[in-house]
Formats: structure tokens, C-alpha cells, sequence
């Protein structure tokens, strides 16, 4: 039996890693020939002035550049495939984009920011032009820059950039996103289990598509699915944490596989 086989015809619950998005341009942090960065932690983030200074002026340069991605055809046939959830470790909104229905963004929004003082939820595209007015020209004059999988730059000069307050309460803003040394949010993990436990009852499967699954945060899902019995389809280029809860791990682009499969779903619905 091959693993389009074995997930022919059963719910499904797909979890998503930043291989996904990599064909609409965003890198990611683990895949093949990717360099070694180490992302702000939420505490760094909280530290002072001159640290949110440093990652929202990398992040200004970042969105001008990423902002517009594209879903690609990997999220596209998810949208297609309609899983009975879809749970992304990703924070670029391009699944939404895509029109994948009954989603759970794990890591949350880049689209949104929040504030840390009042818990005001604003768009990222609104801060942009803030972050533009108060900063004229920023960026104009360097040269090449590196894109990070964070929505930002490598950028290590940041002086003079000007951070604006919540126009709330005059608070800090943060991307709305769950920063390395955030815990994702409870009633999130819940959801994410109710739907790996109903896989059991449904005799459904957990498809894994472009995660090296190396953050408990998803990894923890791969892990209840596999001591529950449920099968587990794990497509992604270079080894996982869970190679070894597999019931089939495919070292294979995900997405021609996806769009091969969301093909075959739409072949059985068809009347």
C-alpha cells in the first residue's frame, strides 16, 4: 500500500512547516542549505527600546519585501483536499490566502500585531505605513540584503530607526505571532488535540507536509496521533523529528505530492 493509498478516503488532519511557503519565496530556518540564525526570543523583545528597535526596523524592510507572497500550488491543494483541520506552524497567512476553511494558526498571524500593554489587535499592513512616514527613506541606500523566514532582514545597523507606540495606550507593539520563549495558547493546543483524538474514532490519519517538526509545538501532535494508533504520512525534504512514528516519511517535494493527492481526493468526490 502506498501513502496515497493509506490516506485515500480518510479524514484528515495536515500539519504544515515552513517548507510549505519556501516555493512562494519565504525561506525557512531548517531546510536543506539553509544558514544557522538564531530568531529574537520574546524576552530579548521585552528587554529595551533598542532590541524592538532592531526587529522592527529589520521587519520594516522585511514586509516590503515579503509582504506580498503568493500562496503556491502546495497550498493551493490543501485548499483543495479541505482537511478536517488544518493546523500550520507557519505565520504568513497564505494557506488563508489560499482558502483553506477550518485552519488553526499555531504560531499565530505576521498580518496582525498586538499590543503588549492593552491586548489591541491591529493590521500589520496599517503599522507599515507608520513605520514609513516616521522613517523616510530607510533602507534606501543599502545594498543586497538577506531575507530571514520571519518576515524580516539581515540587517545589523538600526540606528535612528523610530518605533511608534500603540495609538491605543501609547503601549509596545509585537507582531502578533508566538515568539521563540512564548507558550502557544492553551485553548489552541486543545483544539489541535480534539481534532488528532477524533482521528481514532474516524479511523482518519495525520498528514505532516514540510516540517522537520523540530519545535514541540507541532511535534507534539505527530507524537499523540502515533501512540493513539492513528497513522501518521510525513512528506518532507530531509529527515524529521519523527522519521521513526512514520508510517510512511516521503523525501519529496511537497508540492507536486500535495497537488498529486488533492487530485486523487477530488477524483473520489467526483460525482
Amino acid at each position: 500500500m502506498s501513502a496515497r493509498d493509506l490516506l485515500r478516503g480518510r479524514p484528515l488532519v495536515v500539519l504544515t512547516g515552513a517548507g510549505v511557503s519556501t516555493d512562494s519565496g519565504i525561506p525557512d530556518y531548517r531546510g536543506a542549505g539553509a544558514p544557522v540564525r538564531t530568531p529574537m526570543t520574546i524576552s530579548e523583545f521585552r528587554s529595551g527600546p533598542a532590541a524592538r528597535q532592531r526587529y522592527w526596523a529589520r521587519a520594516f524592510l522585511g514586509w516590503s519585501r515579503m509582504g506580498k507572497a503568493e500562496p503556491n500550488a502546495a497550498h493551493r491543494a490543501l485548499a483543495a483536499l479541505d482537511p478536517a483541520l488544518l493546523i500550520t506552524q507557519n505565520v504568513d497567512g497564505l494557506h488563508e490566502a489560499a482558502g483553506s476553511r477550518r485552519l488553526v494558526a499555531l504560531h499565530g498571524r505576521i498580518a496582525e500585531v498586538v499590543c503588549l500593554d492593552c491586548g489591541d489587535v491591529t493590521s500589520r499592513a496599517g503599522l507599515q505605513e507608520r513605520l514609513a512616514a516616521l522613517n523616510p527613506g530607510f533602507g534606501d541606500s543599502l545594498g543586497p540584503l538577506t531575507d530571514r523566514p520571519d518576515f524580516d532582514v539581515e540587517l545589523d545597523d538600526t540606528t535612528g530607526f523610530v518605533v511608534p507606540a500603540c495609538e491605543s495606550c501609547g503601549g509596545i507593539l509585537k507582531p502578533h505571532v508566538v515568539f521563540f520563549g512564548e507558550n502557544v495558547p492553551a485553548p489552541t493546543v486543545a483544539r489541535c488535540f480534539d481534532a488528532v483524538d477524533a482521528l481514532v474514532e474516524n479511523s482518519g490519519a495525520l498528514l505532516v507536509a514540510g516540517s522537520s517538526l523540530t519545535v514541540m509545538s507541532g511535534f507534539r501532535f505527530v507524537r499523540r496521533a502515533a501512540r493513539a494508533g492513528v497513522p501518521v504520512v510525513i512528506v518532507n525534504r530531509g529527515a524529521t523529528r519523527a522519521d521513526d512514528l512514520a508510517t510512511y516519511k516521503l523525501d519529496v517535494g511537497v508540492g507536486p505530492w500535495l497537488t498529486e493527492l488533492a487530485g486523487v481526493a477530488g477524483a473520489l468526490t467526483a460525482p
